[in-house]
């Protein structure tokens, strides 16, 4: 199972990577594992704003529904559209084209409170 050790992570499996002063988001490896074949991916638009855990979105997959959950409070900036097409991305490149949606945080040291890779290692029991 992969976990880069340069991106952050929730205890709800979602994966945080800093780019500048936004982040990118989406969910890791071994969530997108336990879902199975992604078949779906509801995000929400451009200019909402999520306070810190707050659902964001849901994944739907052949086995079930999951809910995002957002990392820190911020701003959508952008939506990954190709998932739309291709929401297969979250399995084949979680970490890459299957990002999410990238955010604008509140207060950037907001990830300071997220796990690292070992963290989120021994959280999963990896």
């Amino acid at each position: 199972m992969s976990i880069p050790n340069e991106l952050k992570y929730t205890s709800d499996h979602e994966w945080v990577k800093m780019e500048g002063s936004d982040f990118v988001i989406g969910i890791t490896d071994h969530a997108q594992d336990s879902l199975g074949d992604v078949t779906f991916v509801e995000l929400p638009e451009i200019g909402a704003r999520f306070e810190d855990k707050a659902v964001f979105g849901v994944v739907e997959s052949v086995k079930a529904a999951s809910d995002l959950y957002m990392p820190v409070t911020g701003e959508v900036i952008e939506v990954n559209d190709s998932l739309n097409d291709s929401p297969e991305n979250v399995n084949s490149d979680p970490y890459g084209n299957g990002w999410m949606i990238k955010i604008r945080p509140d207060q950037t040291d907001s990830i300071g409170s997220l796990l690292d890779a070992d963290a989120y290692s021994k959280e999963i029991g990896d």
